[in-house]
């Protein structure tokens, strides 16, 4: 499952480490969140949205055939 956080991420101009710092958890959970290897809480979806300034439906959301 793909999503766009690392585009959100880049864009907002942040490292892998200084979004992970802004969330609370390490660097590399926030890589395993943007290959899509690791499936994320509501809160920190959220906590990532805030961050980077995107929607739930922007960053996490994929359609049901892409599962």
């Amino acid at each position: 499952m793909r999503n766009s956080v690392k585009v959100a991420r880049v864009k907002k101009d942040l490292t892998q480490q200084q979004l992970a710092d802004a969330v609370g958890i390490t660097r590399q959970t926030v890589s395993l969140i943007e290959k899509g290897k690791y499936n994320p809480s509501l809160k920190l979806c959220l906590q990532i949205c805030y961050v980077v300034g995107g929607t739930l439906d922007e960053l996490f959301w994929v359609e049901e055939e892409n599962f």
